[in-house]
């Protein structure tokens, strides 16, 4: 019976912080501002810092009050120059930075000493390993942001190219841009 009514009091417990924690979420929600959200989510999410800004979020934080331009992006390319001239309604200009094809880290097994250097370098926690013990690359996370690089002491990071199969091919958008046509609606005849 005791276990019973230690089990109640828990259950009640719970229900009251789960309301009131549910009260709290509603009544201190931050709102944040839409444009920032959406230039953010035309953003590749690299947070490789090669725009100048500490990641994504800063730098569309940063478009959004027209402090940048909107050309930055290297990882983002020309398509995400388009997507954000579209968006806002800017100019498209040609980007500042090399455009490079997709890469991927990949880390020679054999070379590598297990500093933790490059872990700690990853902004997206796309290395895994342990202190003295080898590192792997998850490839499905790496963006080729080239991070990893400059920090490991034996050079043992290499960039692969991504070639295009069937499961990273992504449609690219029209080359030309489409215009509705004005049509003009055609009488209609009187069925009398």
């Amino acid at each position: 019976m005791d276990i019973l009514l230690a089990i109640a009091i828990m259950a009640l417990g719970a229900v009251v912080l789960g309301a009131a924690l549910g009260y709290a979420s509603i009544k201190f929600k931050v709102e944040g501002d839409p444009l920032v959200e959406k230039i953010e989510a035309i953003l590749p999410q690299t947070q490789c810092g090669q725009c100048g800004y500490p990641g994504c979020k800063p730098y569309a934080e940063a478009i959004a009050k027209g402090e940048c331009d909107i050309n930055l992006c290297p990882p983002g390319g020309m398509e995400g120059v388009q997507r954000l001239a579209d968006l806002l309604g800017r100019e498209v200009k040609p980007l500042e930075a090399e455009e490079k094809p997709k890469q991927v880290a990949i880390i020679d097994e054999n070379t590598c000493i297990g500093c933790t250097l490059c872990i700690q370098a990853c902004p997206v926690d796309a290395i895994v390993g342990a202190a003295k013990q080898m590192h792997t690359i998850i490839a499905q996370q790496c963006t080729g942001c080239e991070l990893c690089l400059p920090p490991c002491p034996v050079e043992c990071i290499r960039m692969d190219t991504l070639t295009e199969n069937i499961d990273n091919w992504k449609w690219k958008f029209p080359v030309i841009k489409i215009k509705p046509e004005a049509r003009q609606a055609a009488p209609l005849e009187d069925a009398a």
